[in-house]
Order: C-alpha cells, then sequence, then structure tokens
C-alpha cells in the first residue's frame, strides 16, 4: 500500500515557476514508477510527467516538454514537478500517481496507475 500526498500548489503569474512535490508512504517507494496528471475545469485528467523508478527513465506530455521537469529522490520518498514558463493553460489540479510495472509496459492512463494522491491546485494568472 502507498499513500500520496502533494503539496506546493499556488497561484502564480504566467511565465513563472513553481514546483510542486509529492510524499509517498512505505518503504517500497523506490520500486514504483511515479508518474503527474492533471486536471483542468471542465476538462479530462491528462498525464504530463512520468519518471522511472530509479530515476533514469523520464517521459513527458509534448504540451509540457521543455518546461516541466519531474525528478525523484528515494530516500526522502518524494518526487517533484518543477514547472517553469508557466502558461494560463496550466491551471489545473496536479495530481501523482504511483505504477508497480515494468517501465516499457506501463500505460500512463488512468488505469493504467496502482496508487493515487488527492491533488494540489495550480493557478496561473495571465
Amino acid at each position: 500500500q502507498v499513500q500520496l500526498v502533494e503539496s506546493g500548489g499556488g497561484l502564480v503569474q504566467a511565465g513563472g515557476s513553481l514546483s510542486v512535490s509529492c510524499a509517498a508512504s512505505g518503504r517500497t517507494f523506490s520500486s514504483y514508477a511515479m508518474g503527474w496528471f492533471r486536471q483542468a475545469p471542465g476538462k479530462e485528467r491528462e498525464f504530463v510527467a512520468a519518471i522511472s523508478w530509479s530515476g533514469g527513465y523520464t517521459y513527458y506530455a509534448d504540451s509540457v516538454k521543455g518546461r516541466f521537469t519531474i525528478s525523484r529522490d528515494n530516500a526522502k520518498n518524494t518526487v517533484y514537478l518543477q514547472m517553469s514558463r508557466l502558461k494560463p493553460e496550466d491551471t489545473a489540479v496536479y495530481t501523482c500517481a504511483a505504477v508497480n510495472a515494468p517501465w516499457r509496459r506501463t500505460s500512463w492512463t488512468d488505469s493504467g496507475m496502482d496508487y493515487w494522491g488527492k491533488g494540489t491546485l495550480v493557478t496561473v494568472s495571465s
């Protein structure tokens, strides 16, 4: 069982930067690949970024590539999402998820994840 708690959301101006974190409970955190998803008002949840259990592989949605960076610290049981050059369309609830599956076989969709956090709101003002 893994419990995920996000933090770090808030209000930021367009063009600014913000980092959100996801703290995991459980001693097996390092065996899980981790992902960030987001859901904007009135829209379906979408994939944002993912990182393998070792941190050696990362994967990004085209909409955030070059602006967002995912990282993890297995000693702290935490995964991070550093967001820069934020746009109003990045406004959403950001949620982290964990999956215990081989990296190449992981489907970064809602049904592909094993555990979810409750999310943290990021608002980008224009």
